[in-house]
């Protein structure tokens, strides 16, 4: 019988022009810029980390509560609260230089300007391999749609990725809502507009109510649900853009364990972002990546990319 060591399985994963030494990356908004964990966490093993959402103004966020624990997850209402575009250029980029590992910016906007402005800035970073356009923020009032969300408007989404594919040779990664009647068509817009990957899904809309106080448990009322709770949800939505577009999918949604990570990896995922598992266990990335390298070693795989959409049906 053969054996497969560990030292020989390989992991890298390509996301447009982004190399990235294995699949395992640092969702937006849970590590903050690195600076917040890397005293926990050895980050320079993972993938990647994405930067906490940064807009070209600063912005104060939603009124708190902002986090509730729900349950089999996590409602947040935080708002997009960052210190804008010129802190980040002066302030963050000279840290996040420290990094051994490629950064991917997460920006939004609520407009095309704004967006064309801060990934126009952001091109000229060496630190910054990748640029995720969060077109799937709640918290943010865009121009130009009829809809509450950028990522529900297949037009807007394919005009916005195209605009900034003609300004930026960064990586783009559309981050799409699965709160649309059918995301394969919006992938399929980000697709055309230039997109190099679609990162799949951000949070669900819900709400949470204290009946003791009788009111909402969060300020905002309402606010984006993650964690375990959305994760066969999240897959369906991998799995149906896996098998409609050809770019590289993301897949992020409840991912606690190396399990959840391979399932997303079998249902069309190349890489995996750990979010709400971080609040909860600071070390889950590091243990989901050696997870993932036992499980490859135990069924004899030699390469993570031999499991991409491998999903017996």
């Amino acid at each position: 019988m053969t054996k497969v060591a560990t030292t020989m399985i390989k992991l890298a994963i390509k996301i447009g022009k982004l190399k990235l030494k294995n699949p395992v990356i640092l969702a937006s908004g849970t590590c903050g810029f690195g600076e917040e964990i890397k005293e926990i966490v050895d980050i320079n093993k993972l993938g990647a980390l994405v930067t906490k959402t940064i807009t070209l103004n600063k912005r104060e966020g939603n009124a708190p509560p902002r986090v509730a624990e729900a349950p089999a997850g996590l409602l947040n209402s935080i708002g997009l609260d960052n210190d804008g575009l010129k802190d980040f250029i002066f302030r963050k980029i000279p840290r996040l230089r420290r990094l051994k590992i490629p950064v991917i910016v997460s920006i939004a906007s609520g407009s095309v300007g704004g967006f064309v402005k801060i990934a126009g800035e952001l091109s000229g970073a060496p630190c910054v391999g990748a640029i995720e356009v969060n077109l799937s923020c709640p918290n943010v009032i865009h121009e130009g749609t009829r809809f509450s969300l950028l990522a529900q408007d297949g037009k807007a989404t394919e005009k916005i990725i195209s605009k900034l594919r003609k300004i930026t040779r960064k990586t783009l990664i559309a981050k799409l809502s699965p709160n649309v009647t059918d995301i394969k068509e919006i992938a399929k817009a980000a697709v055309s507009g230039g997109a190099d990957a679609v990162s799949l899904v951000n949070t669900y809309p819900g709400m949470l109510v204290d009946i003791n106080t009788g009111k909402p448990k969060l300020g905002n009322i309402t606010g984006g649900l993650s964690g375990p709770a959305i994760k066969p949800l999240a897959l369906k939505c991998v799995f149906d853009v896996y098998n409609t577009v050809r770019v590289p999918i993301i897949g992020t949604g409840g991912i606690m364990s190396a399990e959840d990570a391979i399932e997303f990896i079998l249902c069309g995922a190349s890489c995996v972002q750990i979010g709400t598992a971080n609040f909860v266990n600071p070390s889950a990335s590091l243990e989901i990546l050696e997870g993932i390298k036992k499980y490859l070693k135990e069924k004899k795989i030699k390469n993570v990319k031999m499991l991409i959409g491998k999903l017996k049906t």
